[in-house]
């Protein structure tokens, strides 16, 4: 008979195995439209962030891209460019933002896309704010991950670092 640290250590070893091999990771490609970063608007002054749009989930498609329509800044304004950063998916649904670019200056960064459902919808409404306090404040997309929001967190960091690029402020 085996001793009762031996058949306890065989059943720990058992269960660290199967947890092992039942992780997934998460999806790290990075699906876009239109082929990646795309300039939306330029010459408008920036307005209030916009409320990200979650991504429906009944067939998985992603809602339709943004596109205003670009219009003038008066004259003596700083001229804004509106960048619209790539879809990043994640495990839990779609990251994607959108960036204000004012004097060569990170104005505004707004969510576009941000993961749905009871408790995805609770991390996105509580990380958007904090995820864009972050990135305003460090003028970049080298912000802290949020607490809870990690793979939120990730792909908006790599959303608005592609749109920071496309910018020419990467």
């Amino acid at each position: 008979m085996m001793p009762k640290r031996g058949v306890a250590a065989l059943v720990v070893t058992t269960i660290a195995l199967v947890l092992l091999l039942s992780f997934k990771t998460p999806d790290d490609t990075l699906p876009t439209r239109n082929g990646g970063v795309s300039v939306v608007e330029r010459g408008a002054q920036p307005s209030a962030a916009p409320r990200a749009t979650r991504a429906p989930t009944s067939n998985g498609t992603p809602a339709a891209d943004p596109t205003p329509n670009p219009t003038s800044a008066p004259r003596g304004a700083a001229t804004a460019t509106t960048i619209v950063g790539p879809l990043v998916s994640t495990r839990f649904g779609p990251v994607q933002v959108q960036i204000a670019v004012v004097d060569g200056r990170l104005q505004d960064v707004s969510a576009l896309q941000l993961p749905t459902g009871r408790h995805s919808g609770q991390i996105s409404d509580f990380s958007e704010p904090v995820l864009r306090e972050e990135a305003l404040s460090a003028q970049s997309a080298n912000i802290d991950i949020v607490s809870g929001a990690t793979y939120t967190s990730l792909a908006y960091a790599r959303s608005l670092q592609a749109a920071l690029d496309q910018a020419g402020l990467g």
